[in-house]
């Protein structure tokens, strides 16, 4: 009899352990989620407000006299396209962040290439709201890249936290899953190199006499 009941609290006494252990496991690990998916928003609000942006740059430049049309159909195109791709933070996979990703590269791609094309019109650069698009963009790219670290760190806490042991079986059970990071694209990598601060060459090409574009690649 005494050994059946010291038995049974044995048992007990070790759900009780386990149960507590995972409790513990589980607050943590939904705490480094939820710091994830905060950075994971952090970031979209970036992106979204660069697509704000853009929108705004395009109608800006849509008043430039015989400003190439095939350039900002390729930036509406692909803003488009990058707006269209919702991605539920709980449900961040490596496939999904690679879509949104390559949507964005290439939305990052058409705004380089509507930049270069910019400079050929020195009237449109001297106005004040493109100046200060330029400007605000610039900053923005830079917050994105900072948005993008700090999930990325966020990413790696939270990784690290569900694949160690034991957590990694506690993580199983609730169905913690584990984060994509953020990596340079083939896109990205290939977005034209345009300073802001350059002034616009004087030997510009009048409107509707563009010179060959010889933009860096």
């Amino acid at each position: 009899m005494k050994t059946r009941n010291l038995t049974l609290i044995v048992i007990v006494g070790l759900i009780l352990l386990l149960g507590g252990c995972g409790c513990g496991s589980y607050n943590s690990m939904n705490g480094l989620q939820k710091e994830t998916s905060e950075a994971w928003s952090n970031v979209e609000n970036q992106y979204k407000r660069r697509s704000d942006l853009i929108g705004n740059l395009v109608n800006t430049v849509k008043g430039a006299a015989n400003f190439e049309k095939e350039t900002l159909t390729q930036v509406i195109e692909a803003r488009a396209s990058a707006t269209s791709i919702k991605v539920d933070p709980k449900d961040l996979t490596p496939e999904k962040m690679q879509q949104f990703q390559a949507a964005q590269g290439q939305l990052s791609q058409a705004l380089g290439r509507l930049m270069v094309v910019s400079e050929r019109y020195p009237e449109l650069k001297a106005t004040a709201a493109f100046a200060n698009l330029q400007t605000e963009l610039s900053s923005t790219e830079n917050k994105i890249a900072t948005e993008r670290s700090r999930y990325n760190e966020k990413a790696k806490t939270y990784n690290t936290k569900i694949t160690n042991m034991p957590n990694r079986i506690y993580a199983g059970f609730f169905g913690f899953k584990e984060k994509p990071f953020f990596e340079a694209t083939e896109a990205e990598k290939t977005v034209p190199n345009v300073d802001f601060s350059t002034p616009a060459p004087t030997s510009a090409a009048p409107a509707g006499k563009a010179a060959p574009d010889t933009a860096r690649k």
